[in-house]
């Protein structure tokens, strides 16, 4: 019960209640109103200042992970970068060693080059982490081009070396194990017919009538000729990459004009036409036009003990067949 305040009034000497007008009392109110407030705020200032809002909290965890995730992302790249740089080291060994050539230049900077703004993002948060990211996906996105590019000129190098090396006349157009039908060798010869020192531009195999020929390395039967001199029937082999082979005197063909043969294929049978004075085959290399000792290349038939031998017997400056 709100107490009464009494004034003396001298006229009639009484005390007489004092009224407090409504404004007074709506002037209390508001101000008690404006001090509770201010004490609201500053309690709920002072509690945002020491705790976190949920929101807060909310953020403040996911900028962590994000922090976590960031890093995680960095050291796989790092990884990644490694393994490339590896890889890089692997393909230039192969390229020496296996190939005898350096990575070219146009596949080492493959993909490398062109103009990024990797401060596009500088402003935003984790921006400048994000854009340092970035720079080093593209970068290792450039190895991983290089890499393909490289890896795919490889398989290209080693398929184009697998044909090339079955295509090389390397073994001997006749069995010959025992190195008993090489009759003449390359080189200067005594001509049959003429009694004449001249060159003898291939190797004659002594061999009965009717005696398999094999072609010597992968190729394509570029020529069948007959005459009645010379090289008599013979064949010739394209073997690509500059090689060709002859196989002359035979006696009857096996294949046709045109005809893709595989190594060790039969092609014909031996015989004495032509130029000959009996049974045997002459065989020829030549490589990018020019005339080869075919001894050189006998190397997927024999031992080393063998090729030797042969190389031995084949310098002999006899008689030829032809």
């Amino acid at each position: 019960m709100a107490k009464n305040r009494y004034k003396y009034n001298p006229e009639t000497l009484n005390y007489e209640t004092v009224k407090t007008p409504l404004w007074i009392h709506g002037l209390k109110v508001f101000g008690f109103l404006c001090a509770v407030a201010i004490f609201s705020t500053s309690v709920i200032s002072a509690s945002y200042s020491f705790f976190d809002s949920p929101t807060e909290r909310k953020l403040r965890k996911e900028l962590v992970d994000r922090d976590i995730k960031i890093g995680e992302l960095e050291n796989r790249l790092g990884d990644l970068n490694e393994a490339v740089v590896a890889l890089e080291q692997k393909d230039g060994e192969i390229y020496r060693e296996i190939f005898d050539a350096p990575m070219p230049d146009a596949l080492k900077n493959a993909g490398i080059g062109g103009e990024r703004n990797y401060n596009s993002l500088d402003d935003l948060t984790y921006g400048k982490s994000i854009n340092k990211l970035n720079q080093k996906i593209d970068l290792l996105s450039a190895k991983v081009r290089v890499q393909e590019s490289s890896y795919s000129q490889l398989i290209k190098l080693a398929k184009e070396k697998s044909k090339q090396l079955a295509s090389v006349p390397a073994i001997m157009p006749i069995p010959n194990k025992d190195l008993k039908r090489m009759a003449s060798g390359y080189g200067y010869r005594i001509d049959p017919f003429y009694k004449t020192r001249k060159f003898h531009a291939g190797m004659d195999f002594t061999a009965p009538t009717g005696t398999e020929v094999h072609v010597t390395g992968d190729g394509v039967i570029e020529s069948i000729e007959i005459k009645r001199w010379g090289y008599g029937r013979n064949i010739v082999v394209n073997h690509g990459f500059g090689y060709k082979t002859r196989y002359a005197h035979l006696s009857k063909f096996k294949v046709k004009r045109g005809q893709k043969v595989t190594r060790g294929q039969v092609i014909g049978l031996v015989g004495s036409t032509g130029k000959s004075t009996a049974p045997h085959l002459h065989y020829e290399v030549t490589l990018n036009g020019a005339k080869q000792n075919p001894a050189n290349y006998y190397y997927n038939d024999l031992s080393d003990e063998q090729y030797e031998e042969m190389i031995e017997l084949s310098s002999h400056p006899n008689q030829s067949f032809d």
